[in-house]
C-alpha cells in the first residue's frame, strides 16, 4: 500500500433505535442499509413496498414525524429516534385509518402494490396542506387559505405512481378523507 493511501474502515454493523408505529424497535444493521430495507427485511413490516428503489415511484413512502419521505432513498441510521409511521401503523385495532377507509370506499387501488405508499403520501400531503405549505400549482402563495383543488391533489401526489391508473379513485379518496379533516 502506498503511503498516500488513506484507508477508512466503517463498522460492519451498528445498533439503530427506531420508533416505528409507536413502538421502540432496535435493529443491528450495516450503516448503508436503507430505511426501506430495515423496515422490510429486519422488522418484517412488508406493507411498505420496494418499487423502483430509486425514489421515482413513491411505493416506499412512509411518514417520519408526520412528513412523507421515500424510504428507499433514506439510510435507516438517519432516523434513529424519530417517529416512523408505516401503512401498518395508520390503523387502530378498532378501525382502519380514515384515509384507508376512503381508498376502499372510492376504489383507490387496483392491484394494490402502490396503495401503501399512496395512502401514506396522502396523509402526509394533507398535513402539508393544513400547515399552509404551497405547491407548484398554488395560485396565491401569499393567501392564508389554500384551495384544496383536484389540481392541488394531482400536483402534490405526482411523486406516487400507479401503473394500473387508479388515479380517479385515488383523488376521490383523498378529497373525501380531506373533507373529514384527516390528519392523525
Amino acid at each position: 500500500m502506498d503511503k498516500s493511501t488513506i484507508v477508512f474502515s466503517a463498522p460492519s454493523q451498528i445498533q439503530v433505535k427506531l420508533q416505528v408505529n409507536n413502538m421502540p424497535r432496535t435493529v443491528r444493521i450495516e450503516p448503508r442499509v436503507s430505511l426501506l430495507d430495515a423496515l422490510r427485511e429486519h422488522l418484517d413490516l412488508t406493507g411498505t413496498k420496494k418499487g423502483c428503489n430509486q425514489g421515482a415511484c413513491g411505493a416506499c413512502t412512509v411518514l417520519v414525524n408526520g412528513e412523507r419521505i421515500l424510504s428507499c432513498l433514506a439510510l435507516a441510521v438517519q432516523y434513529d429516534g424519530l417517529e416512523i409511521t408505516t401503512i401498518e401503523g395508520l390503523a387502530t385495532s378498532e378501525a382502519p385509518h380514515p384515509m384507508q377507509a376512503a381508498f376502499i370506499e372510492h376504489d383507490g387501488f387496483q392491484c394494490g402494490y402502490c396503495t401503501p405508499g399512496q395512502i401514506c403520501s396522502a396523509v402526509g400531503m394533507i398535513n402539508e396542506f393544513n400547515s399552509g405549505l404551497p405547491s407548484a400549482v398554488t395560485n396565491d402563495v401569499s393567501s392564508a387559505i389554500l384551495e384544496f383543488s383536484d389540481e392541488e391533489i394531482k400536483e402534490r401526489m405526482s411523486g406516487n405512481l400507479c401503473r394500473c391508473g387508479a388515479y380517479v379513485g385515488i383523488c376521490a379518496a383523498i378529497r373525501d378523507a380531506f373533507g373529514s379533516e384527516v390528519t392523525r
